[in-house]
């Protein structure tokens, strides 16, 4: 292992202690986040507060609909959220978020240029998404349930893991699994027959559908499942956080990749606070106490990064070449491929035996 270079350390401790001292006025921030997911550390927020003078009072949500329909339903309300790029054209097209200047967020300057100039995030060359985070949705083991890692998807159709297996209850992400187990462009997806009989003859196998990390923690910890699909930064912070007997499987027919940013709400009511708060979340110091003290998944800044330990899972793994090419970055769907997945979803549920 090689720590990160000491003089790469200071200079990010320098870029951040200097950034949270810019906003303008000492405000509540309201941020709308999931539960759990880097914004309501305590320690984060507790630092950030001690610099800049803003509070930061957190909100959280469910699922991506849930948090439309939040920023929709409570106008002005929220200072910052946090949308997986993917669905930041439908927040965009809605109204419900504004264009960002980049140039009040100093860290914004080492986001890897692939992720700042994202088609999904940049519209008429403004920015709507400030990219935050990426990571996958693979496969998690229980470790006690394993030998060794299994290296393919179908692991989860075998009859030795029967009511043992668990998938997210989320219909976008279901479907794309499918797609992924029949050999599909997620993005593209030409045999909705072939998905559809994949994913029912993984019924049998199914204890049950999870919607947070909570749940899915709980129930390896108390060993009723083998294996499942799982967030990979959800992954690191059960084994880090938890100490739970859990790994991360990139199978080789790969896996739903996402990136997650930050967007400040039409109509937010501290502005200045938003753009300390967002700075500070893309922050290396902020990343790397993260990684360490919790998990996490893969920061969008490069020298965040770089200041991991080289054989760091997100710098060693989800770096590697070789995985890149096994993953599939999610992309914006239309209301009619949603209405569709989501119908296909709950018939699947209702004639689950």
């Amino acid at each position: 292992m090689r720590m990160p270079d000491l003089t790469a350390l200071l200079t990010a401790t320098a870029v951040f202690t200097s950034a949270l001292t810019f906003a303008a006025k000492a405000d509540d921030v309201h941020v709308l986040n999931w539960k759990g997911y880097g914004t309501d550390e305590p320690w984060a927020v507790e630092a950030f507060e001690k610099a800049t003078g803003n509070k930061v009072i957190n909100d959280f949500f469910n699922s991506e609909q849930e948090m439309l329909t939040k920023i929709r339903t409570n106008p002005g309300l929220y200072d910052v959220v946090m949308i997986n790029a993917a669905f930041n054209d439908q927040a965009m097209d809605g109204k419900l978020i504004q264009p960002i200047d980049t140039s009040k967020l100093p860290n914004y300057a080492d986001i890897s240029k692939d992720k700042a100039g994202s088609p999904m995030l940049v519209h008429d060359g403004k920015v709507y998404g400030v990219p935050w985070v990426w990571g996958l949705t693979a496969l998690a083991i229980n470790d006690k349930s394993f030998d060794k890692p299994p290296t393919s998807i179908a692991e989860m159709w075998d009859a030795a893991h029967k009511g043992r297996v668990v998938i997210r209850d989320d219909a976008v992400e279901a479907v794309q699994f499918g797609a992924i187990a029949t050999g599909q462009n997620i993005n593209d997806i030409k045999d909705m027959d072939a998905v559809k009989a994949k994913l029912t003859s993984l019924m049998p196998q199914i204890k049950t559908f999870w919607s947070s990390e909570n749940d899915w923690n709980q129930m390896v910890a108390s060993n009723q499942i083998d294996i499942g699909t799982y967030w990979s930064g959800s992954a690191d912070r059960a084994k880090t956080h938890f100490k739970l007997p859990v790994s991360l499987v990139v199978p080789q027919e790969g896996a739903v990749a996402w990136l997650d940013a930050f967007s400040i709400p039409v109509g937010a009511k501290n502005v200045a606070g938003a753009e300390a708060f967002i700075n500070y979340m893309i922050d290396p110091k902020f990343y790397v106490e993260w990684v360490t003290k919790v998990g996490a998944p893969v920061s969008a800044n490069t020298k965040a990064v770089e200041a991991l330990p080289e054989d760091a899972f997100n710098r060693k793994v989800m770096g590697d070449p070789e995985v890149a090419k096994r993953i599939q970055f999610q992309a914006p769907i239309t209301d009619a491929q949603r209405e569709a997945y989501l119908a296909l979803w709950q018939q699947l549920k209702v004639d689950v035996k």
